[in-house]
């Protein structure tokens, strides 16, 4: 009987001592599991600033575009390699008033004065590379040679926008329009008669 229970006791203390190890078996394979065989995603990065530029241009024309650009390279024997995008994009006009100096502003008369500006520029050419879309690459043997075709027509879309921009007057436009806004505002703020000049 001393016996039967003894052994029943063992028996009772081998099966709690079996399941504490499993339980920590379980625990260390389910912490192992996510160190040895999990992934994470590191990012890293270095940031330089250049250039510091203290913005003072005053945009005063935007022309929002599309251009369909179709560019062939004409080969004697091979397919003629060719590519066709659609550009969309935008290029604006302004005036840099951090050009502006004190000697720039004159006064005429008692209730007039002459305010010289420099002549209106173009502020940037941006290409939309979320609307922008290459619709059609043909004569490409190599993914290279597609890649070289996709690089070169993103930059000749961006000279496109820019001479379309030119062709359409927007500085002319913008010069027109610094005379309709900024004309005004100078009015408001002096109480004066203002007349502008581009130098």
């Amino acid at each position: 009987m001393t016996n039967r229970s003894s052994a029943g006791g063992s028996l009772i203390r081998f099966l709690i001592l079996l399941v504490i190890v499993l339980g920590i078996m379980a625990g260390g394979y389910y912490f192992l599991k996510g160190k040895l065989f999990g992934s994470r995603k590191e990012f890293h990065e270095d940031v330089m600033v250049e250039k510091i530029i203290s913005m003072g241009k005053l945009e005063l024309v935007k022309y929002s575009m599309k251009d369909v650009i179709e560019q062939k390279e004409v080969r004697a024997i091979l397919p003629d390699k060719r590519i066709l995008f659609v550009a969309v994009g935008e290029v604006t006009g302004c005036i840099d008033l951090v050009k502006v100096q004190k000697k720039d502003v004159v006064q005429v008369g008692e209730d007039s004065v002459t305010v010289y500006l420099p002549q209106p520029e173009i502020c940037y050419v941006k290409l939309d590379h979320q609307k922008s879309k290459v619709y059609d690459v043909s004569g490409s043997w190599f993914p290279t040679d597609t890649k070289d075709l996709v690089e070169g027509i993103y930059k000749i879309a961006e000279q496109r926008l820019l001479k379309n921009a030119s062709d359409m007057q927007l500085l002319a436009k913008t010069r027109q329009n610094a005379l309709l806004i900024f004309k005004p505002m100078l009015e408001n703020l002096s109480s004066k008669k203002v007349g502008i000049i581009f130098r």
